[in-house]
């Protein structure tokens, strides 16, 4: 049986908090697709919603032709 604790517990969802950030500090990338990577790798930390819908649309297409 798991124990219930008396501290609270918090979930917070930043979904494309990074690209919020560099939006903020950077306005020409409001309303454009923006992906933000890592420093060490080049991995892919966030992405904007449209640039999701973009790569969406993009591949629907690419399986249609």
């Amino acid at each position: 049986m798991v124990e219930q604790s008396d501290r609270p517990i918090a979930l917070i969802d930043c979904n494309n908090f990074y690209v919020s950030c560099e939006r903020v500090f950077d306005m020409s990338l409001r309303g454009i697709p923006v992906i933000v990577l890592s420093n060490n790798d080049g991995c892919a930390v966030a992405r904007s919603d449209d640039y999701v819908e973009l790569q969406a649309a993009s591949s629907f297409q690419a399986a249609t032709e």
